[in-house]
């Protein structure tokens, strides 16, 4: 699909942290915990956003420096996740615009789902406190299959699932990872820049084939306005 072609589009596949849901409170406040319980002080949750799309290892990058190849990392990481799903729910919601959004989507018979890094543990919590999540036709975490993103193996999961052509989905996310993903699977893509994006990132140099700033710009692109 070019960045001209989107009269094709079946579905639309979105990313889930930084596109459909803010979810950075709560990452960050599960991140401050494992702090607090070391004696350290909080950092301001602020702080957290623009890594809250890499999950784990973005928190506690922030929180303590720590990369994946530190030994101390798996650990950490474990208790990170318990610290999280304590806390999922406290200050998570949807996005602006995305109740709207999807409610013209489904207006114009477009099918929509995720597609998110995110384990089904977590997944599947949200999804049962966020009522909008029963709409979605698929969602696949970051372990339904053995592969994350970037590679394409979890959005061609959901096209599976939806009994359509890659070519006929576009997918939105707010992540590096979610461009390269779509293109290796054959979807269009585009960047949500209103999400969490990463430090010092430049989305505009990410080659998705539209970028958008509010989501229902995105209804600009599909000719839904």
């Amino acid at each position: 699909m070019s960045a001209l072609d989107w009269s094709r589009t079946q579905a639309v596949l979105f990313d889930l942290d930084g596109t459909l849901i803010d979810s950075a409170p709560d990452l960050g406040r599960a991140a401050n915990n494992l702090r607090i319980a070391r004696g350290l002080s909080e950092l301001p949750l602020d702080s957290y956003r623009a890594m809250a799309g890499a999950g784990a290892r973005g928190m506690l990058g922030i929180a303590f420096g720590l990369t994946p190849e530190d030994l101390q990392f798996p650990g950490l990481r474990e208790e990170f996740f318990d610290s999280y799903e304590r806390c999922i729910h406290d200050q998570t919601r949807v996005f602006d615009q995305i109740e709207e959004l999807i409610a013209r989507l489904e207006g114009s018979s477009l099918a929509w789902g995720v597609v998110t890094n995110k384990a089904s543990r977590f997944t599947s919590l949200i999804a049962q406190r966020m009522k909008l999540f029963d709409r979605a036709a698929v969602i696949v975490s970051g372990d339904t299959t053995p592969h994350i993103k970037p590679h394409p193996a979890p959005l061609l999961e959901a096209v599976r699932h939806l009994g359509i052509a890659a070519d006929g989905c576009i997918y939105v996310g707010d992540d590096l990872r979610d461009v390269q993903a779509g293109k290796a699977a054959g979807m269009g893509t585009v960047a949500a820049l209103y999400g969490y994006l990463g430090q010092d990132a430049e989305a505009t140099t990410w080659g998705a084939d539209a970028t958008i700033n509010q989501p229902l710009e995105l209804l600009n692109l599909l000719k839904l306005t």
